[in-house]
């Protein structure tokens, strides 16, 4: 299957279990529920069953579930008022809001978790190379077996773990682009490459260039760098119940830290080019299903808890500006007038289309080299 096909398939799978979080609350709590889509209007194709419609929008770029009464003061038929979002407890409110955000969030915990256990992690690197990738220099000489022997004639067949990415990683550094490197420059001189592939001895030239490193890469701790695209096969070390749990969490709190840092990426001119949207996550998911399943259920994991928890920031139109505003109703004693939910949804709109827009510049800039020149 392709790896496009994966990618897109593991992104929408994101959305309808966020938006199925939503829905399967809504319906525990007795809310009604009218529309669950995966991707906005217009719509391409729905289906009704009970008094929900469900289908699929033409724009992909999320999901939503539309419940009942979301919108004060949208006319309710007098037969399902009583079940309507805003005539409901606040505690029924924030649990069908949290839903979402919250299975995104335990989604990842269970995929670091089954990453950990299922796969084992990745005890010290060998020569023996692991991940090519297709879009890559790399692509073109190098094959999934090969035994990397040396680096520019600097030997390093011997060599294990950590002493063996940093010295072929500076080996490979030394080759810069002209002048200051940006993203997708090509260095000036070429890496010879020495290969070990079914007994022979192959000596190849590959080019460098600089990668700059999307959200989900950084998150995984990936930095700008110059590279060629390949990674190494690891000694997969079997973990414990415990050991997995443990890997899991702090996996989780990694990337929930990384996370937070996008936005203060917004306000300088250098980080914005390192925000991802949509275009980028999928690429950055279908280039890890190229490399192994291992990987590419990593960058699923990555983007899920950063969708849980974006979505919980205290801004309106996000999961977090309902929470929010319905725990102001129950301090407060009495529901915020619309028009002062409207005003302050203001900041949580311009962040979300700031992301958005900046994200979907880099994208286009990564793919054609042009963008809407956001810098």
């Amino acid at each position: 299957m392709s790896a496009w096909v994966l990618a897109i398939s593991g992104f929408a799978m994101l959305v309808v279990l966020h938006e199925a979080g939503h829905f399967v609350a809504a319906k525990a709590v007795g809310m009604r529920v009218e529309r669950f889509f995966l991707f906005f209007p217009p719509k391409l194709f729905s289906i009704k069953r009970g008094e929900t419609e469900y289908g699929i929008g033409a724009i992909p770029l999320g999901g939503f579930v539309k419940i009942t009464g979301m919108n004060p003061e949208e006319e309710i038929p007098e037969e399902v008022a009583d079940r309507a979002y805003y005539r409901q407890p606040v505690w029924k409110r924030i649990v069908v809001i949290a839903a979402g955000p919250f299975v995104n969030i335990v989604l990842a915990l269970v995929i670091f978790f089954i990453i950990a256990s299922g796969f084992g992690l990745d005890g010290e690197n060998t020569n023996e190379i692991g991940r090519v990738a297709g879009d890559l220099p790399a692509a073109e000489v190098l094959q999934r077996g090969d035994m990397l022997v040396a680096v520019d004639g600097t030997d390093v067949a011997n060599l294990r773990g950590e002493q063996l990415t940093e010295r072929v990683s500076n080996l490979i550094g030394k080759h810069a682009c002209a002048g200051e490197p940006t993203s997708g420059c090509e260095a000036t001189t070429p890496a010879k490459l020495t290969i070990l592939r079914d007994g022979a001895r192959i000596s190849a030239d590959v080019t460098p260039i600089f990668d700059v490193p999307t959200d989900a890469e950084r998150e995984a701790g990936i930095e700008p760098a110059m590279r060629i695209g390949f990674g190494y096969t690891g000694v997969r070390e079997d973990q414990s119940v415990s050991d997995s749990a443990n890997y899991s969490l702090d996996t989780a709190l990694f990337i929930a830290t990384r996370t937070a840092e996008t936005f203060s990426r917004i306000l300088d001119a250098e980080q914005r080019k390192e925000i991802t949207g949509v275009v980028g996550a999928t690429e950055v998911t279908r280039q890890s299903f190229e490399f192994d399943s291992r990987q590419a259920f990593f960058v699923l994991g990555v983007i899920s808890l950063s969708l849980g928890l974006i979505n919980l920031l205290p801004f309106l139109p996000l999961d977090g500006g309902h929470i929010f505003w319905s725990i102001v109703e129950k301090v407060r004693g009495r529901r915020p007038s619309l028009a002062t939910m409207e005003r302050a949804s203001f900041v949580g709109f311009a962040l979300v289309l700031a992301l958005f827009v900046i994200g979907l510049n880099n994208d286009i800039s990564r793919i054609t080299g042009e963008g809407f020149n956001v810098r």
